[in-house]
């Protein structure tokens, strides 16, 4: 199977092929989802609050995220490898080269910002150098004690504008890839529509070009609680690749997510 490039999702999206992504943080589940047929996996800061029990991500390091990044690289063939830049670690143009950097060598295909317009020079600037990156609007979870919590976020008017404007700004800087975590579903349709790149779902309804989730609550076994906009697959079929199987059948058939899973 060829793998996964840029290129390859920037046709799926034209094409109005479904995306899926997982986040994965070792080889052997790498291996897994990747010879499922996921698209993406996403080494995400997630790992914070999954596989270190934090109750954020922003204790996240760019040591922990290139760790796991090294890990989830032995475990892929096809798939591409976005890693999460945590918090802190690209308040500036500088840092976050050497933090890009960093992970770009231990084996990422891109990587993920949290941010609007305050980014661009930045995105600018790594692309220019060579750096894919994707993108990340709504609920960005670094920001979660200036939010007041995990919180919907484009719910008022002058939000939403706000991130459709933040959006067509991060797509001219040169993304290539824009995650939208907990916002309206008809805000993630319009951004979908208004920007030529593929647009990610997590909480944001299936007009999207693709959905991810992180894989614990997937399974039905993060430590925590389970988000409203995930779903246990392993519940429902009672094997991990039947799982994952399902997961990728239903996102491709735009059965996932439901609207039980979204927000309006």
């Amino acid at each position: 199977m060829k793998k996964v490039t840029t290129s390859t999702l920037r046709k799926m999206k034209q094409d109005g092929e479904k995306i899926t992504v997982l986040t994965a943080y070792d080889a052997s589940f790498a291996k897994l989802f990747d010879e499922q047929g996921v698209e993406v996996l996403l080494i995400g800061d997630s790992l914070g609050m999954v596989l270190q029990g934090m109750d954020d991500t922003l204790s996240v390091t760019v040591d922990d995220i290139a760790y796991h990044t090294r890990a989830v690289r032995k475990g892929t063939q096809r798939a591409l490898v976005v890693a999460d830049m945590p918090f802190m670690t690209y308040a500036t143009t500088e840092q976050a080269y050497q933090s890009a950097a960093q992970l770009m060598a231990s084996g990422a295909n891109m990587v993920k910002l949290e941010g609007g317009e305050w980014l661009l020079p930045t995105i600018a600037g790594l692309v220019q150098r060579g750096i894919p990156v994707c993108g990340h609007l709504g609920l960005t979870p670094q920001s979660v004690n200036v939010f007041g919590g995990f919180k919907v976020q484009g719910r008022l008017p002058e939000q939403a504008q706000k991130m459709i404007d933040d959006a067509v700004a991060l797509a001219q800087a040169g993304i290539q890839m824009l995650v939208l975590e907990c916002v309206p579903s008809a805000l993630a349709e319009a951004i979908s529509k208004a920007i030529d790149v593929p647009v990610i779902g997590i909480g944001a309804g299936v007009k999207t070009d693709g959905q991810v989730l992180v894989m614990h609550d997937m399974l039905g076994i993060s430590a925590n609680y389970m988000p409203k906009f995930s779903k246990n697959y392993l519940n429902e079929h009672g094997d991990i690749r039947a799982a994952v199987a399902a997961f990728i059948k239903e996102v491709k058939e735009g059965v996932f997510p439901g609207t039980e899973h979204s927000f309006e």
